[in-house]
């Protein structure tokens, strides 16, 4: 028994410590933007499916003796591969930088190749551990329940996701991170190995008497469709709450893990016995937190972000509750635990498939949390229906003997039986595309008020009309989320000037407008463009190149739709710059290209989101190749959640740089507060009157953080 639970739970852990791990690793390849969360998320929901079949291949179709030898032939080959990989990389899973794709214009494509050479066959291996062990320990000890054990290996997972930002993330830099998950997992590989040969040894016990035969009957059509059903749910619930979060509410890291793990929780009390979910009570917290999730939704405006999060929150937590909940009511005997495992992995990855693969392309915002509430409103009513019926099938105790109960169970239903549960079947499917059909019809009335809005791999870019300023004037606003990254008054006199964090005031605005070079031929480059504000700056002679990896902000930028045109009124020579800001800084620098700026503007940090690979100390080096000997690096931090001070005092530290801190207070004119530091090599520049009069006091400031690199950085040191 302790065998088992050590394999299980070290399998388990090891999924949920590299999915992060690995996620944090090619995030900053991609723009840093939450979409990479979610698509290593799909990836590994795909590959558990792969884990899950060849489990199921493994126990229906292979002898027990062979079993074992062909389970441990590939852990050889995994642990083989991880030793050939670590002398080509820095760590046996951390692709060496070669890997990085020059083009992100397939994101996800390319993601997927990466996970696939780095983790792929550990994983696939961790991924079947569970099913396999709970079906060797099921045919070594018959007399006991597997559900335990499912419920450890939830466990485990629930430890390795939380552990990862707790322990793991602050202690341990990127490289040592991928060694010791790799010695880990080989320390996996002899556990499992060695428990198979002992169940290959073990004499296969006969079925107990106590179990029908009809107990042990293939499952149904209908029940095999239900087992997806609710497990897609589920996956499609997790997901599209963590985008309605991370892009709508607040672009926060951190809650990307928080989301999966009450998924996770969901799964531990579900399977931990039948007390560990109670169907009326659930329902009831679903019906309740669904109501107080739309009235925070409709009242977004007027709440705290954190009583947002808490509300989608225990949304998401019901909704798990009842879809796995009905999952372990639903579980088959032992005899059929590959088959059910399998059939869940499917319905997990077809819930990722929607988010991350479909919805994108039918979608134009993060219409799927509808469709996830939808689904998992119509399971809830479908179980009313079934309660109705009040079916009476045979139900499996813990020791596999039959017992009666008037819950629906589908494990071997009579003809009439069947018959009842496909036409709930058929009022689920009915009610559900009902249920979409109505609330997207709901949703799109409710973003009406957008002129523009398209969603792509890095979120969702909206234009609409408000009044600005005192007296309020119309003006086009371009956000993210609900961050503004930057507006436009639509009157011709009001047109061309400077407004959000951009105005005169604020530290972009003085450090161009008292650069030496103003006026004289001043070349700007901007990391992030928003709607193109900095461009109004511009003068005859002046060259401003402007780096945008979001499509959708630089067709904006550069007038679709006629909403914004700083940069095509912009009498300086524009160039916008597709993909990464530092791929693209990189590629011109191996091409002998240094931009010399007068001025590096880097607008990257100021939603509540923040890309930590432009923030490094390798990434400050390659700012300063591209920077003039008299330039001026404005960084803007203005950041709900997180303090990057710290951050930018020790990279200013380590190159030699003199800081200063503006700050500015907003006005009635479109000017939004703003926080800027201005780094640059000569003093002098930093030390001109209009800079000191809105410089704030550091000459008391210091700090403890660690310098940040490619290798290391912790967000939740720089948490306020």
């Amino acid at each position: 028994m302790s065998l088992f639970a050590i394999s299980i739970f070290l399998s388990a852990f090891l999924i949920f410590q590299v999915q992060p791990m690995i996620g944090k690793f090619i995030l900053p390849w991609f723009g840093g933007t939450p979409a990479v969360w979610s698509t290593v998320m799909l990836f590994f929901q795909v590959l558990l499916t792969g884990g899950y079949a060849y489990a199921y291949w493994l126990i229906g179709h292979v002898s027990q003796k062979r079993q074992p030898v062909v389970h441990i032939a590939l852990i050889s080959s995994a642990a083989l591969l991880l030793v050939f990989l670590s002398f080509l990389w820095t760590s046996p899973i951390t692709p060496a930088a070669s890997w990085k794709p020059v083009d992100v214009s397939t994101p996800i494509l390319d993601i997927f190749k990466l996970l696939l050479a780095s983790v792929g066959l550990p994983y696939f291996i961790l991924a079947s551990n569970g099913p396999l062990m709970q079906a060797w320990f099921s045919r070594v000890h018959p007399q006991r329940s597997y559900a335990r054990l499912y419920a450890l290996s939830n466990v485990g997972s629930l430890l390795g996701l939380l552990a990862y930002p707790v322990f793991i993330e602050p202690t341990l830099s990127l490289r040592w991170q991928g060694w010791a998950w790799a010695a880990g997992f080989l320390l996996f590989g002899a556990v499992a190995g060695w428990v198979g040969v002992r169940s290959g040894r073990s004499p296969a016990h006969p079925t107990p008497v106590t179990e029908s035969v009809s107990s042990t009957a293939r499952p149904s059509f209908s029940l095999l469709s239900l087992w997806i059903v609710l497990s897609a749910t589920a996956s499609l619930f997790l997901l599209s709450v963590t985008n309605q979060i991370s892009q709508e509410v607040a672009i926060i890291p951190f809650l990307w893990i928080l989301p999966l793990t009450l998924y996770l929780l969901s799964f531990i009390l579900t399977f931990s016995g039948e007390r560990g979910y109670n169907r009326r009570f659930y329902s009831a917290l679903f019906v309740l937190f669904t109501a107080l999730t739309l009235f925070v939704m409709l009242n977004a405006t007027s709440l705290h972000v954190y009583w947002q999060i808490l509300a989608y929150c225990l949304l998401l937590f019901s909704a798990c509750m009842l879809c796995h909940g009905e999952l372990y009511r639903l579980r088959p005997p032992a005899g059929h635990l590959t088959m059910f495992y399998l059939m869940v992995s499917v319905g997990g990855a077809v819930g990722g498939i929607f988010v991350s693969l479909i919805a994108p392309v039918i979608f134009t915002g993060y219409w799927e949390f509808f469709v996830g509430l939808a689904m998992t409103i119509a399971i809830l009513m479908s179980l009313r229906e079934s309660r109705r019926e009040g079916v009476e099938v045979p139900k499996q105790s813990p020791n596999n003997e039959r017992i009666v109960s008037t819950e629906k169970r589908h494990l071997a239903p009579t003809s009439s039986a069947a018959r009842r549960d496909s036409t709930a079947r058929a009022r689920f499917i009915f009610l559900t595309f009902v249920l979409v059909t109505v609330m997207l019809a709901l949703i799109g009335t409710f973003f009406s008020g957008s002129l523009f809005s398209r969603r792509n791999f890095y979120g969702v870019i909206r234009v609409r009309v408000d009044a600005v300023g005192e007296p309020p004037q119309p003006a086009y606003l371009m956000s993210h989320g609900i961050t503004v990254h930057g507006l436009q008054f639509i009157a011709p006199d009001l047109r061309g000037q400077p407004t959000t964090y951009y105005v005169h005031d604020s530290g972009a605005g003085v450090a161009i407008l008292n650069h030496p070079r103003y006026g004289q031929g001043l070349r700007v480059g901007m990391l992030g463009v928003g709607v193109g504000t900095l461009a109004a700056y511009g003068q005859i002679g002046d060259v401003y190149r402007l780096y945008e990896i979001n499509p959708a902000v630089i067709d904006l930028a550069e007038g679709l739709g006629g909403y914004f045109s700083f940069v095509a009124d912009s009498q300086a020579e524009v160039t916008m710059v597709p993909g990464d800001a530092r791929i693209s800084l990189e590629q011109e620098l191996a091409r002998g290209v240094r931009q010399n700026f007068d001025v590096l503007v880097l607008d990257t940090f100021s939603s509540d989101s923040i890309p930590v690979h432009l923030v490094t100390k390798e990434a400050f080096a390659l700012y300063l190749d591209h920077l003039a000997p008299d330039g001026i690096i404005a960084a803007h931090i203005t950041n709900l959640h997180l303090d990057l001070q710290p951050v930018f005092w020790q990279l200013a530290k380590e190159y030699g740089l003199d800081m200063v801190r503006v700050e500015y207070g907003g006005d009635t004119r479109g000017g939004y507060a703003s926080h800027w530091i201005l780094l640059a090599r000569n003093p002098a520049l930093l030390s001109t009157r209009a800079i000191q009069e809105r410089a704030v006091d550091l000459s008391r400031y210091s700090t403890t953080l660690a310098l940040w690199t490619d290798d290391y950085s912790n967000l939740f040191r720089i948490l306020k």
